[in-house]
């Protein structure tokens, strides 16, 4: 099969996070199997969802491991021109559901695999498929401590294709985010001040968030925070619903709130800057009913992806040289697994084809230009380990 032939059948599955990706995952264990390639899978608690991973190659240092994810974003209320579960070429460009983000990676990952197993290799190529990474990336870390477990030799450089554009991607903000529920004491609103209204002490929340932005963007960032935009962790609320009548103090408010944090900043810091926000201003509506307050309900927490330097730091210097990119590294705002497997103490670099800018959006799409350019980077790969 061809790189174009494998996305087409990826994108056949409607993989969104909402759903099982075990349709897909079975069709991948058979592909690999079918080319002398054993796969392991990772299932979720509840059995209805997998990561895989697997390794072509000798048990030798100095492998490479291609990371992507299955998971893709829903596609109801979006207007297609054609069908988002079929691969269609039009003016130059592959249009489909994750087409970008990032089965087109996925499936160039595959073909490397199996191209690998035939023309043999000095040094492993692995592969990592996860899910529920558009979500909160719930299902690498699990996968990422089965392929430490599994005894396969151990990876000197992941690669996450996430869409770059073929450039390499050295560090990225992580993603720290809770649903936050707030408990009123109702009474009528002419006589407030015997009551707790949940929704003007969300309020006063929210108000704090936006304080914090304003001091976070008047700052003067530091040579490695202004590389990023923006140059500073940003606190965003993005859907709250709250309150029953107009005159009647709200008891029950929730909203979601989450942090966008730099990668030299800890993710545990700003929590504890939260947590003393919500307790100042939970002691106040105490003060009324003991039974009002906050919970905080923590969702996920995605580390960032840090530049990194020194004698460890082979993915970069892998990526420059397979793409011959020379210019400084790039950084982005979103999250992604990459950040994961550097904790894991991975030296890693996102790097793959299609644009950031078509993801999530009707008529997803991708160049066949940049298809291309990421098959030829897997062939430059490929000769690489047979060194």
């Amino acid at each position: 099969m061809t790189p174009r032939d494998i996305l087409e059948k990826l994108v056949s599955f409607r993989t969104v996070s909402s759903a099982s990706n075990l349709d897909l995952i079975d069709w991948v264990e058979g592909w690999l199997a079918e080319r002398g390639i054993a796969a392991t899978r990772v299932p979720d608690a509840t059995g209805q969802k997998a990561a895989l991973f697997a390794s072509v190659g000798p048990d030798a240092p100095g492998g490479v491991l291609l990371s992507g994810h299955t998971d893709v974003v829903p596609v109801e209320g979006q207007s297609w021109t054609s069908d988002p579960w079929c691969v269609e070429e039009r003016d130059g460009r592959l249009y489909g559901r994750g087409v970008a983000d990032m089965k087109g990676f996925d499936a160039l990952a595959l073909w490397a695999m199996g191209q690998a197993s035939e023309r043999g290799v000095a040094r492993p190529l692995q592969i990592g498929l996860s899910y529920d990474e558009e979500i909160g990336c719930f299902g690498a870390p699990p996968m990422i401590e089965a392929l430490a477990a599994s005894g396969l030799p151990r990876a000197e450089a992941v690669i996450v294709g996430e869409p770059s554009m073929m450039k390499p991607v050295t560090g990225h903000k992580g993603n720290l985010g809770f649903r936050i529920v707030v408990k009123g004491f109702p009474v009528h609103s002419s006589m407030m001040h015997e009551g707790v209204s949940a929704i003007m002490e969300a309020a006063r929340l929210i108000g704090w968030a936006n304080e914090v932005n304003a001091t976070q963007f008047a700052k003067a960032p530091r040579p490695e925070e202004a590389v990023f935009t923006p140059p500073c962790t940003t606190l965003h609320v993005g859907r709250i619903k709250g309150g029953e009548v107009h005159n009647i103090t709200a008891e029950h408010c929730e909203f979601m709130f989450d942090f966008r944090v730099m990668p030299m900043e800890s993710a545990a810091d700003w929590r504890a800057r939260l947590e003393a926000q919500v307790a100042e201003i939970e002691a106040g509506m105490k003060a009324v009913h003991p039974d009002a307050g906050f919970t905080l309900h923590q969702l996920f927490d995605v580390p960032g992806l840090a530049p990194e330097s020194g004698p460890e730091a082979r993915a970069e210097p892998l990526v420059r040289a397979l793409t011959g990119e020379n210019g400084p590294g790039q950084v982005v705002s979103f999250a992604s697994e990459a950040g994961q497997f550097q904790n894991a103490r991975y030296s890693t670099v996102i790097c793959g084809p299609g644009d950031i800018a078509q993801a999530h959006k009707a008529d997803e799409y991708m160049t066949i230009a940049q298809f291309e350019a990421g098959r030829r980077f897997m062939e430059r790969l490929l000769d690489q380990l047979k060194e």
